[in-house]
């Protein structure tokens, strides 16, 4: 019998879709930035915003707590590594391509991450939700499709960015309860900040404007929201449960891309998602099915 209750899933759900909506909004305001801002300042000054923030509230709220355990520091560096790469080639798809495909093919991690946590994790996942993932991959090749006239190779950078998410995702899901959240929040951002200033030395700085600056704080404000939650949702509720509520960032996605870029995915690309998300429902229905 799993140990997590159903009250552990709803709060795992409704904690996912909350992260999912924080995410899109961060993504469609740093897009706004591109040919404007270079990637890695952005990445660079986003995230000083965030890691001051995060430390503030760290220091003032007593979680800065460094005796954690061997193993529980070796998850957060793993989950740091996995967040720093999935940042980096998330971002590098954003700023060169349509946020609609972008995001339609990271809805895929759902998938991913529950066949990684059935075989990694021993958690149960039947044979119906072994077909529903593999079904879901089909979903994404529609999306990314490699081989059309259309084919943009940046998208091929998030599904780059699939393999460091479970990278980050595993690891969380096996630190102490003593580990605070926001303290983990901490480290992500500050090793990422690091990064983008490590990637800058010797780079030209593009000028900001007052509106530019106001973006970028607007961007760190939703990004901020999104580490904290992401890092809860990971202990809260199973992953066959609350990962398929990442499929909520498609449904913004796919507004605010046509809303303010006036993107307008293809059939074969909107196929794809409504593969990807069927799937995805799916395995929350068997999931269900299974619990009785």
């Amino acid at each position: 019998m799993s140990e997590h209750t159903a009250r552990d899933n709803l709060t795992g759900s409704v904690i996912m879709m909350g992260s999912m909506a924080a995410f899109t909004f961060n993504d469609v305001v740093l897009k706004t930035l591109s040919g404007e801002v270079p990637l890695f300042q952005a990445i660079f000054l986003r995230g000083c915003i965030v890691t001051a923030v995060l430390f503030a509230f760290v220091a003032l709220t007593g979680q800065w707590k460094l005796g954690h355990s061997a193993k529980d520091w070796g998850r957060i560096g793993l989950r740091t590594i996995g967040e720093i790469g999935a940042t980096l080639a998330f971002l590098t798809a954003l700023f060169n391509a349509p946020i609609g495909s972008v995001t339609a093919v990271l809805q895929a991690a759902p998938l991913v991450i529950t066949l990684a946590g059935a075989v990694l994790l021993g958690e149960k996942v039947g044979w119906r939700r072994y077909g529903a993932i593999g079904v879901g991959l089909i979903g994404v090749l529609l999306i990314v499709r490699p081989t059309s006239d259309g084919f943009n190779p940046f998208v091929l950078f998030s599904v780059l960015a699939l393999g460091f998410i479970l990278l980050r995702d595993l690891p969380t899901r096996r630190l102490s309860k003593s580990v605070p959240s926001v303290f983990v929040a901490l480290v992500a951002s500050a090793a990422i900040t690091a990064t983008g200033g490590v990637a800058l030395i010797g780079a030209d700085w593009a000028p900001l404007s007052r509106t530019e600056i106001l973006t970028l704080a607007g961007a760190a404000g939703f990004l901020l929201i999104a580490y904290v939650l992401a890092v809860m949702v990971m202990r809260i509720g199973e992953i066959a449960v609350v990962q398929p509520f990442r499929y909520t960032a498609i449904l913004w996605a796919l507004a605010l891309g046509y809303l303010v870029f006036d993107e307008r995915p293809d059939a074969p690309t909107l196929l794809g998602v409504a593969i990807v998300v069927t799937m995805g429902v799916y395995t929350f229905y068997r999931e269900r099915r299974v619990r009785g």
